[in-house]
């Protein structure tokens, strides 16, 4: 694949194409520092100062590890909308409300071009993160956009293409928590009893120093680390009191997948995913995780003695990678997680019940969408050493026609790793499609895949709105994904990291 170095002169050649009519936000300073300015028209509730630079944190006993990271202030808005993790390598946490005007000043201090995806959030294409918008090192980008997503975590992180892998394994990610009217009604635990948790697997060398892949064969993979942090902490223990949690976790990690299981063999009680909470609650004995999706659970500590401690595994499942580095935790071997240790009773008891109706979702059918019987299929496979989509390798401003869609429809879309297309190495894709989020209609598996399957399929969670979804070796996924409000270019792509940047990754034009 072609190394593209997308110059600031190409960048402005692309205004140009008729495919990008959006670009009417842009300007540039006259000495190249503004890519993007702030819109005169748009009055936002919230500003922020979003800043990616070097860094020293403090991960492991001895010397402090560089890193890239996201530094953030507040400019305007309701205070909390900011908050950072204590001592993390992570960005902060943005704290939205469904409705809110929000305007960030995206500031480049890293040493390469750099650009924010956010994850999850329904916005226009000059607002998403697209790499065709990445920005030199001391230059400028100004994101504007209305929150229209339901009440969820969705997260943040550098989009730049065949970079975005380091990057992001380098800290640049943070997570969105996103509240609405209908949720605030639940009464679900919140303030210090609602926390996010960012599972990462990361290798180190005896200096401290982050270190990542430099084979080929770990990119062909996917990275693999050799320790667990949660939060951007090893060995984490979460301090709790005798009370109600909600826990919400993201698989922030660069390939790997995670089987969540309570040391104890106690069920989860599952009340969200990628795109907020379900309609009602359903229990699994484990969860799923792959790379860029999220679940949230209600989790009951009331009737835990003080000073017990749960540890939260990646439980057993066969593994789909045979050659991964020497010292890296196998996928799909046992390994601990985190622990949660019950420090403290609950003062005053904890009287709150989880409600048996979370949430209203539209269910979207086949009796409105635009192609019921021809749906997008897009086949998952390699070719001549690199991963594909349909035969085809990433263009930063290209789309296929039958990539071509309309605004405003609802669209079919089939995910094939193996189901019927033939050929190739046979790994796991989790995918995400930018933009709307979607519903899983259906997955269908090949015969000789199902041992595999079986082994992680009831930890699925396909009940409720999802922006990435894991598809296995033999497996097909169906889908039913909207198209609505913006046109222009919008990615669908493996977040497999390594797959993404080796070109696993197109564009839907949306007209």
């Amino acid at each position: 694949m072609a190394d593209r170095d997308y110059s600031r002169r190409q960048f402005l050649g692309y205004a140009g194409v008729g495919a990008l009519s959006t670009f009417s936000g842009l300007s540039f300073a006259q000495h190249g520092t503004v890519v993007r300015a702030a819109s005169s028209d748009f009055e936002p509730d919230i500003e922020i100062d979003l800043t990616a630079k070097s860094a020293r944190v403090p991960i492991h006993d001895g010397p402090k590890t560089l890193v890239w990271k996201f530094h953030a202030n507040l400019l305007k808005g309701p205070e909390g909308s900011v908050k950072e993790i204590p001592g993390s390598y992570l960005g902060p946490v943005f704290n939205f409300k469904k409705g809110q005007k929000v305007r960030i000043y995206f500031n480049n201090q890293i040493p390469q071009q750099c650009i924010v995806h956010w994850h999850g959030l329904h916005v226009p294409q000059v607002m998403d993160g697209h790499p065709m918008y990445a920005i030199d090192s001391g230059n400028r980008y100004v994101y504007e956009f209305e929150v229209v997503n339901r009440a969820g975590m969705y997260w943040y992180h550098s989009h730049t293409h065949e970079l975005t892998a380091k990057q992001v394994y380098s800290g640049l990610a943070g997570l969105i928590i996103v509240n609405d009217d209908e949720e605030a009604k639940l009464g679900l635990p919140s303030g210090d009893k609602d926390l996010p948790i960012v599972i990462q697997d990361r290798s180190f060398t005896a200096e401290n120093k982050l270190s990542y892949t430099s084979h080929m064969r770990e990119h062909m993979m996917g990275f693999l680390g050799e320790e667990i942090l949660v939060n951007g902490k090893p060995d984490f223990q979460l301090p709790v009191s005798q009370s109600a949690y909600r826990l919400r976790f993201l698989n922030g990690s660069n390939s790997r997948i995670y089987k969540l299981g309570w040391d104890d063999g106690s069920p989860f009680t599952v009340i969200g995913t990628d795109g907020g909470l379900l309609e009602s609650a359903v229990t699994r004995r484990y969860i799923t995780l792959a790379p860029a999706e999220r679940v949230e659970i209600w989790v009951d500590f009331r009737d835990k003695k003080i000073g017990s401690i749960q540890t939260l595994k990646s439980l057993p499942f066969q593994g789909m990678r045979h050659m991964s580095a020497e010292n890296a935790l196998p996928e799909g071997g046992e390994f601990s997680i985190m622990s949660v240790k019950v420090a403290t009773a609950e003062e005053g008891g904890d009287s709150s019940q989880l409600p048996e109706t979370l949430s209203k979702i539209d269910r979207l059918d086949l009796s409105n969408v635009a192609n019921p019987e021809i749906p997008l299929s897009i086949a998952l496979r390699m070719r001549r050493m690199n991963w594909w989509l349909n035969g085809e390798d990433f263009e930063m401003l290209e789309a296929t026609p039958s990539e071509r869609v309309s605004v405003n429809s609802h669209q079919v879309i089939q995910f094939d790793n193996g189901f019927q297309t033939r050929g190739g190495m046979r790994l796991p894709h989790p995918m995400h499609m930018h933009g709307q989020q979607f519903q899983i209609i259906k997955r269908e598996i090949r015969r000789n895949y199902q041992g595999t399957y079986d082994s992680l399929s009831e930890g699925f969670v396909d009940n409720g709105w999802k922006d990435t979804v894991l598809v296995m070796p033999g497996e097909r996924v169906t889908m039913i994904k909207p198209f609505e409000d913006y046109k222009g270019l919008f990615l669908y792509h493996c977040h497999n990291l390594e797959h993404e940047d080796m070109g696993m990754m197109r564009n839907f034009n949306v007209v």
